[in-house]
């Protein structure tokens, strides 16, 4: 039986910081198929690698990042309260992108553009991926479903989806009428009423998020769903391939 892609999830998050260099070197030691991660904006134009607009939770420091310059947040720690690796940095992408250009690994680049419209961003992030050679290895997403079809527009050869939570009506007709690759739903939104054979019939990619428990990798491979995006990358890698 074949299985899903292994997306590590902020890198390998259930065990190093969220979205730090030592989580995705560990996301590719543990033999992913990609890493999921998020970009914001620094107050100098720096793209840097974190899930919150903010960094009290993932830091010891405060404030939003837009109004920090890149050299202002290397003073802060994003260890995230995990000793082991205090002392950790905010990266840049393109540090993450020079980590994991040997492996071969996918990045799926998550644009945080729902609550702060960071000026340019997209046009940024293309300009910077294909700047590293990393054009057939990036997949773009975004809550912020304008940001989605900015970077479809700059760049009709990228792969980009949708992300999106709950609620929605037709979601794999909405992918399809607005030409995105893939829809990247919560786990529960696979419960919906034909969804995967809607998105099979359009030819939509499932990237499903966020997948920890065995039972939940189990269902997303019987589905047939494209990628699961879990934080933990060897869990799901001895469950698939164990059969």
């Amino acid at each position: 039986m074949s299985y899903p892609l292994i997306w590590a999830h902020r890198g390998a998050s259930g065990y190093a910081p969220e979205n730090t260099l030592p989580a995705f070197k560990m996301a590719a030691d543990m033999k992913a198929d990609g890493v999921e991660l998020d970009i914001q904006l620094t107050k100098d134009d720096v793209i840097v690698v974190c899930h919150d607009e903010i960094i009290d939770r993932t830091s010891n420091g405060a404030g939003f990042i837009k109004d920090y310059t890149y050299e202002e947040l290397l003073k802060f720690d994003f260890c995230n309260g995990n000793q082991a690796y205090e002392g950790v940095h905010i990266p840049t992408m393109e540090e993450v992108f020079d980590l994991l250009a040997p492996t071969g690994l996918t990045i799926n680049i998550e644009l945080k553009t729902g609550e702060i419209f960071y000026p340019d961003l997209e046009d940024k992030i293309v300009e910077l991926v294909k700047k590293k050679g990393f054009s057939d290895r990036v997949i773009y997403s975004s809550f912020n479903h304008y940001s989605v079809m900015k970077i479809k527009d700059i760049s009709p050869e990228s792969k980009v989806g949708f992300l999106y939570a709950d609620g929605h009506l037709n979601m794999p007709g909405y992918a399809a009428e607005n030409g995105v690759d893939a829809l990247h739903p919560a786990f529960y939104n696979l419960q919906y009423p034909d969804f995967m054979d809607d998105c099979n019939m359009f030819e939509i990619d499932v990237n499903v998020w966020t997948v920890n428990k065995e039972a939940d990798m189990i269902k997303c491979r019987d589905m047939g769903v494209n990628a699961v995006i879990t934080n933990y990358p060897d869990k799901a890698r001895k469950i698939y391939e164990q059969g």
